[in-house]
């Protein structure tokens, strides 16, 4: 006995018109679609709002409860840090119910103010902490393309045309 199909899949057909008016009201139809398509995006966010407020409470107070029992069981380990550790040998205690681990970060640079700190740097002829980048001149290259045709990896594209359907909307001030 053969399977009896109950869907099938084909490419989404362009619909045709034959006039302006159809034009028109496609167009008005295109407007309505994308109106709604935000209504529901409004609706659905407010939704997610709605449900985030009312587990922020209760998600807020079992992070309060968690706190004071993180810092616990990390005294706790503090002080048995090489019973759990085997003297320093490994990074992480193991119990039934989970582990904890020690970890170092690896260091890392913050810059405040970047614009000062790099004439900072050149004022004292520290120019191996500046990093210069390097790239390609887009605008100097669309002013001259005949100099750069030949180099392989630069396309430049010119005259492309975009379609775009703007339905009129009255916007609320």
């Amino acid at each position: 006995m053969t399977k009896k199909t109950t869907r099938v899949k084909s490419a989404t057909q362009s619909a045709i018109y034959q006039s302006r008016d159809e034009v028109q009201v496609a167009i008005k139809i295109i407007g309505d679609k994308q109106r709604e398509l935000q209504r529901l995006a409004t609706a659905m966010n407010d939704e997610l709002a709605a449900i985030s407020a009312s587990y922020a409470q209760h998600i807020d107070a079992l992070k309060e409860d968690i706190k004071p029992m993180q810092k616990g069981v990390q005294m706790w380990c503090e002080v048995h840090r090489n019973e759990l550790t085997d003297n320093g040998k490994c990074k992480t205690g193991s119990f039934v119910t989970g582990e904890v681990q020690w970890r170092v970060k690896p260091p890392s640079v913050s810059v405040r103010n970047a614009e000062s700190v790099i004439e900072l740097l050149e004022n004292f002829g520290l120019h191996q902490f500046i990093r210069t980048k390097q790239e390609v001149n887009k605008e100097a290259v669309l002013a001259d393309p005949q100099a750069v045709s030949a180099i392989e990896g630069i396309n430049i594209k010119s005259g492309e045309e975009e379609f775009i359907i703007k339905p009129f909307e009255q916007e609320v001030k």
